[in-house]
């Protein structure tokens, strides 16, 4: 017991002096994972897709945009021309239609987040292989994201290896 406790004081004294005792290199790798993920041609390709598929429904929303538009450049144009039950009347089709744009945005919204979710989770499980895979051939024993560190070298960014060699293991077809 008493050389155990000899032991731990001589090592804490060591330390507190600066005298560490010899420790096996660390290899570290920083990783901006938000860059490397969106750099592949895998998610490239996801956002065209995405972008295209509710294209319509974008076009639908500038559609009803310019229809309320439309209508308050009538009733101001035209407010000593209409009687006040027209100028009503068209006030509540105005209010009808940006109820309307605005659950059409909402619907929007919520789709391309739930799809955009989606396709990340994927790619992130991806993207998460590719990095230990790719750690394991560099010798790393460590990979932190940017947003982890308060400074790095670069030399230890291995974002865009991370990213060549996400497009080599999933390449878009």
């Amino acid at each position: 017991m008493r050389r155990l406790l000899g032991a731990s004081c001589l090592l804490v004294c060591a330390l507190a002096l600066g005298v560490a005792p010899a420790a096996a290199q660390i290899k570290i790798g920083i990783i901006n994972t938000q860059r490397a993920l969106l750099d592949t041609a895998e998610l490239k390709k996801a956002q065209a897709e995405l972008e295209a598929k509710y294209k319509p429904r974008q076009e639908a929303m500038e559609k009803a945009q310019k229809e309320i538009q439309g209508l308050q450049q009538q009733l101001q144009a035209n407010a000593d021309k209409l009687t006040p039950q027209a100028q009503q009347d068209i006030q509540i089709q105005g209010q009808r239609k940006q109820r309307e744009l605005q659950r059409l945005g909402e619907d929007l919204q919520g789709d391309v987040d739930r799809d955009r979710n989606d396709i990340l989770a994927k790619s992130s499980e991806k993207m998460q292989a590719v990095v230990q895979k790719l750690a394991e051939e560099k010798g790393l024993d460590v990979v932190l994201d940017v947003s982890q560190a308060v400074y790095f070298k670069p030399a230890l960014d291995i974002t865009k290896d991370a990213t060549a060699a996400f497009d080599k293991a999933h390449p878009v077809k």
